[in-house]
């Protein structure tokens, strides 16, 4: 499981013309579910994000957490996250979950952020959607639940 998270000042999703999904500071998380991911994975990433520190101290230094903070997080499904371009031009997408299998593991990491007490927004899986993102630093992180160590 990768995924891309921002910090973000805000952020919204827009499903045909219409904002489903938005929040203020917190971060917009890209979820990409690989074909061999599983519940470990959405704890561990879960995990992850909910106690990364990138929010700054009254000193300056990235050292708060989303939950320090009171942030909210946007989540949006990318299977793309998981393209292999090492070969041609075009990304490979072999290993991304599709379907239900992908849907069901994007639904229950939404649910494991919720029981974090995190505001937690969302796109509408599979669908086409514009993603509005003010990111806040910039600071953005990739996280692949693949490589822990």
């Amino acid at each position: 499981m990768r995924a891309v998270v921002q910090r973000v000042k805000k952020s919204s999703v827009t499903v045909e013309g219409e904002t489903i999904g938005s929040i203020g500071l917190g971060f917009t998380v890209l979820l990409g579910i690989g074909k061999d991911d599983s519940e470990e994975d959405i704890k561990y990433l879960k995990d992850k994000i909910t106690y990364l520190r990138v929010f700054e101290d009254e000193e300056g230094k990235m050292n708060l957490s989303l939950k320090d903070v009171g942030g909210a997080l946007l989540v949006i499904s990318q299977f793309t996250l998981l393209g292999d371009s090492r070969k041609g031009r075009r990304p490979n997408f072999m290993n991304a979950l599709g379907g239900d299998k992908a849907e069901s593991l994007y639904e229950l990491f939404l649910e494991e952020c919720k029981k974090e007490g995190l505001m937690v927004e969302s796109g509408s899986f599979g669908a086409e959607m514009e993603v509005h993102i003010v990111n806040d630093g910039p600071v953005t992180i990739l996280l692949d639940s693949k490589k822990t160590f």
